[in-house]
């Protein structure tokens, strides 16, 4: 049986979720990623882990689908097995999203309903899969292992038009607070990442304009705006060994953004 830490990263692919799981594999982990298309991109990802001496598998899972999630975990179990002989896995993190405009007079309803399924719905359900198992089963979750959920800087600061992210991403939040207590009886810590701007294809790339990121880098203590590659890290930081402590916390990693 392996003795590595595994960690499952959904959004795994690309931007925030490739630095992720880079990052973790940096540390020493092997992941599970999930990917919704983009295959390549995925591929792309499993060779760089791999260059990195640590192993990764590619799993396709789109979130919007809960029903699609038992065939899921079924699937994450049977990867555990074959590829390192293990039952449960360590650290989920909740990073697929996508933000949409949501001007107040201007926002219908599918475009609400696509942003609370992947950001609420999606992460709740997925979680429950991973996370808690009926009664004589054992949960894909290892008992003292790591949540980490993905929120926004968009929580504590407004830029319009963002309002419907914001708020889901405020559930998330939430969500995070309630799982710590629910789960601390595990020994399972539950803490939430909040990026501020990131320069990476979130919202079409709007952030590679170089005027927005002097506007932006000028209110940043930091005096610039992120790259995908401050955030990997920092999520990682939040799975090393001596944090387990901290649990129920929103931390935001924006270089100080808007303070």
């Amino acid at each position: 049986m392996s003795t590595s830490t595994i960690a499952l990263v959904t959004g795994g692919n690309r931007g925030i979720g490739r630095s992720i799981v880079e990052a973790l594999a940096a540390d020493g982990r092997d992941v599970v990623f999930t990917y919704n298309s983009h295959e390549a991109e995925a591929k792309e990802v499993v060779d760089a882990v791999a260059a990195r001496g640590r192993v990764a598998e590619a799993i396709r899972l789109d979130v919007t689908r809960p029903a699609e999630f038992p065939g899921f975990a079924d699937t994450v179990r049977r990867t555990l097995r074959t590829r390192w002989d293990r039952e449960s896995f360590d650290i989920l993190v909740n990073n697929a999203g996508f933000a949409l405009h949501t001007p107040l007079g201007g926002t219908d309803e599918e475009t609400l309903d696509r942003l609370f399924a992947v950001h609420v719905k999606g992460v709740f359900l997925l979680t429950q899969a991973l996370a808690t198992a009926p009664e004589g089963a054992s949960p894909l979750l290892a008992d003292g292992g790591r949540i980490i959920n993905s929120s926004s800087g968009l929580t504590r600061f407004v830029t319009a038009p963002y309002a419907a992210y914001g708020a889901v991403k405020g559930a998330v939040e939430v969500l995070t607070r309630y799982w710590a207590v629910e789960l601390g009886g595990r020994g399972i810590s539950v803490n939430t990442i909040a990026p501020g701007p990131v320069n990476t294809d979130f919202d079409g790339g709007y952030l590679r304009d170089e005027n927005l990121q002097q506007i932006f880098g000028g209110l940043t203590a930091l005096g610039r705006v992120a790259h995908a590659d401050d955030i990997g890290p920092a999520v990682a930081a939040l799975t090393r060994e001596g944090t387990g402590w901290i649990t129920g916390q929103r931390i935001e990693a924006s270089g100080g953004f808007r303070i």
